[in-house]
């Protein structure tokens, strides 16, 4: 049968689409209004005809993204709640998909489901969509036959985590911008604008002061070499991204990282929120906790963290506790570690690291915006000295030669 691409509104008058296989256009139109959906006749068509040709280009198709992941599954944990089958509601969320690629994925999930897999079989298949905390999660909820709130729990958390990294990249981006537009300002006043005014100053006829005389040397060289300068910058930051996505890049970086003065400090407390998250999550999800380690070691996202973290498996696997491994930590703060102790002591792990993760999400947003109040001006600061040096030192012959008029 044929496939049929359709646009419609649903029961909230929000706009929806997918793909649907029926054998003709009314067909389709029924079959959506059984799904309380109010379709579009003209935005029916055939799938791979016409305008709606596909074509597959690699590596430019689109991604799957994380919060498709975090509406999938919380419409997800509806569905099973509401006691729909689970080839009935991957069916119903794989046509209902606005991204292709993750439409696919879910397409591959529900046929091996229909196939007698398991769920977490499924989602296995596509690592780069569903990870090891989500397979495992999954495998755990339909063991012990809570899959509904084990799906609300991974929307929960994956939320967090998306918070997480909005924080992380505001407080990276934010210096980033101001410092590039720094540097665009500075390359256009030493490039356009200086040249004019040395080409001026060489009718003077007389010694320029050491300022003006530096500063046009300087932008001499910049005019000559601006290829050769501005190839290097973007080729050494190319280079040190590529570094950074090596194993060895990481091993040297991450703990450097975590010495840097301001960013350091939130790199530590983001890290602490995300493994007590996670880590919380999966204890109180029913998962092994040597497996739920292991899988915050892996999606960690520093080295020194998932180190410290395997060290704390490796003492719990012996029979001991993982507080002396995590005090030995430069990441984990003393408070953190005792807390942990209370709650591998009194049997409500879980509900302690749900508390620590609370407190450092809530110190991420604090220290985030106390970096911006305190880069804001030093930024200014930043752009008048250098900004207005350079005006400044252009000034300078005309100032002396009114000196010497008056």
């Amino acid at each position: 049968m044929p496939v049929y691409v359709w646009e419609g509104k649903n029961a909230a008058g929000k706009k929806v689409s997918g793909e649907l296989e029926a054998k003709s256009v009314q067909a389709v139109f029924n079959a959506l209004k059984a799904q309380r959906i109010i379709p579009n006749a003209k935005k029916i068509r055939e799938k791979g005809k016409g305008l709606d040709m596909e074509i597959n280009i690699p590596g430019m198709g689109p991604k799957v993204k994380p919060k498709d992941v975090v509406i999938f599954t919380r419409q997800f944990a509806t569905m099973i709640d509401a006691g729909l089958p689970l080839v009935q509601a991957l069916d119903i969320l794989s046509k209902q998909a606005e991204n292709k690629a993750f439409r696919d994925v879910l397409k591959g999930v529900k046929e091996t489901v229909e196939t007698g897999g398991t769920l977490a079989d499924g989602l296995a298949k596509f690592p780069k969509v569903f990870d090891d905390l989500f397979v495992n999660m999954i495998t755990a909820g339909e063991n012990g036959g809570i899959l509904d709130v084990i799906l609300e729990r991974l929307a929960v958390q994956m939320e967090k985590t998306m918070k997480l990294k909005r924080e992380v990249k505001t407080a990276m981006i934010y210096p980033a911008v101001v410092v590039s537009a720094a540097v665009i300002v500075t390359a256009v006043l030493l490039i356009f604008v200086i040249p004019t005014f040395a080409e001026l100053f060489s009718d003077f006829g007389a010694a320029l002061p050491l300022p003006t005389q530096m500063v046009i040397n300087l932008s001499n060289f910049v005019v000559a070499n601006w290829f050769y300068i501005f190839g290097s910058m973007f080729g050494l930051l190319g280079l040190f991204f590529r570094f950074l996505s090596t194993d060895r890049g990481k091993e040297a970086l991450h703990p450097v990282f975590l010495k840097l003065p301001v960013f350091g400090d939130i790199i530590k407390k983001v890290a602490v929120a995300r493994f007590t998250r996670t880590l919380g999550t999966m204890i109180s999800s029913g998962v092994p906790i040597l497996d739920a380690l292991h899988i915050c070691a892996k999606t960690s996202g520093n080295k020194v963290v998932e180190r410290d973290v395997q060290r704390a498996r490796v003492a719990i696997s012996e029979g001991k506790t993982m507080i002396e491994p995590l005090s030995e930590s430069a990441v984990f703060p003393p408070m953190v570690v005792s807390m942990i102790g209370v709650g591998e002591s009194t049997g409500a792990l879980d509900a302690m690291l749900q508390k620590i993760a609370d407190f450092y999400e809530d110190e991420v947003d604090n220290a985030v915006s106390g970096m911006k109040q305190l880069i804001e001006p030093m930024m200014i600061l930043f752009l008048g000295v250098v900004i207005g040096g350079l005006v400044v030192s252009m000034y300078l012959p005309i100032f002396k030669m009114g000196s010497v008029v008056g």
